[in-house]
């Protein structure tokens, strides 16, 4: 879970990678095996609800004493995928995010005073020197989705479910990791034989590094998470974002540079909209 996206829970999206058991080593390996044979495993929302609980305590304990030993578990063609949360991974990733957002002083001893981020930064120095390639299965991003996450997926890959009564709406696009792989790469190509490198390109390339790390075979999937709470369910059912990043980049390809960036354009002043909430808040 994310230190930032905590403070400012529950707006925060998600881009996870499924992974089959053949991928773990033993014995983490039978642990998960056991584990998607339980006949109820937590979603998104109470992993959130745990992550919350860690911060009513004065200080607040920002990154757990223990890893999770949870997981979301999904079944593709009848395989079962496993996305490990590993939150105290990903909280010590958050506590440096947060430190490079440039927070002032004040608000940012008052969300993580200097004795515990004194304490987290060297809990994380030795548990970095024994696990040197440890990587997280999910990725955060708080009052957006960023734009480069969309590259990875197409308009087929959506699923949308409208909220009712008990229950909040579900936005997410799924696909093969090597679908995303493929669309990953065809984007970098358009981009760098139309257009000089740039943000973009950079966060293409980074994210094309972090699936590397995993099984060719994996689940891909991006949540939008809390920001279904963020905007309407107008907004969220006429959403087209990854169909409008297909559309931009099959104009680059196709040397259109006007179109591809009218296309962008349009999606990133809609995106821009979104994350400017935060300032309302």
């Amino acid at each position: 879970m994310s230190v930032a996206s905590s403070v400012l829970v529950p707006y925060a999206s998600y881009l996870r990678v499924y992974e089959p058991l053949a991928a773990f080593p033993e014995p983490e390996r039978s642990h998960w095996a056991r584990y998607a044979r339980r006949p109820r495993t937590p979603g998104a929302q109470e992993e959130l609800r745990r992550s919350l609980a860690d911060l009513l305590p004065t200080p607040p304990v920002p990154v757990p004493v223990q890893e999770s030993g949870e997981a979301f578990v999904a079944h593709v063609d009848g395989v079962v995928v496993i996305c490990p949360w590993r939150t105290r991974l990903r909280s010590w990733l958050a506590v440096q995010e947060l430190l490079a957002d440039g927070y002032p002083g004040p608000a940012l001893d008052a969300m993580l005073p200097p004795v515990v981020r004194e304490q987290v930064a060297g809990d994380y120095e030795r548990w970095l020197a024994r696990n040197p390639d440890a990587r997280p299965w999910i990725r955060t991003a708080v009052w957006q989705v960023p734009l480069r996450w969309f590259a990875l997926f197409g308009d087929e890959d959506r699923g949308y479910e409208p909220g009712g009564p008990e229950a909040a709406p579900v936005l997410r696009y799924r696909t093969t990791m090597a679908q995303a792989r493929r669309r990953l790469a065809r984007a970098l190509r358009a981009l760098r034989e139309s257009i000089e490198e740039g943000p973009m390109t950079e966060g293409l390339v980074d994210v094309g590094r972090w699936l590397e790390e995993f099984h060719p075979r994996a689940l891909v999937e991006l949540d939008f998470g809390g920001l279904v709470h963020a905007v309407t369910e107008e907004w969220l059912a006429q959403d087209r974002s990854a169909a409008e990043m297909a559309e931009g980049i099959a104009a680059l390809r196709a040397g259109d540079g006007e179109r591809a960036s009218e296309v962008y354009g349009r999606l990133a002043e809609r995106w821009r909209v979104v994350r400017d909430l935060r300032g309302a808040n």
